[in-house]
């Protein structure tokens, strides 16, 4: 369970840099937030992903002190 947790909070952590990174013109399809022509970053998107990426992470470390 530890494992699958802490791996689900890195890739929300990556998911959130790409939101960052990358225009919303450049997003992958399958991301929410891809919208043709808007060159501006998905801020919002970012900011989501990358909190439950934390709140993941700190599960996992809760999880592991047991």
């Amino acid at each position: 369970m530890k494992a699958i947790v802490t791996i689900l909070g890195v890739i929300f952590i990556v998911v959130a840099a790409i939101y960052f990174l990358v225009p919303a013109d450049s997003l992958p399809s399958f991301l929410p937030g891809h919208v043709d022509g808007l060159a501006r970053i998905r801020t919002k998107h970012g900011m989501l992903s990358g909190a439950l990426g934390v709140i993941l992470l700190a599960a996992s470390w809760f999880l592991g002190r047991r």
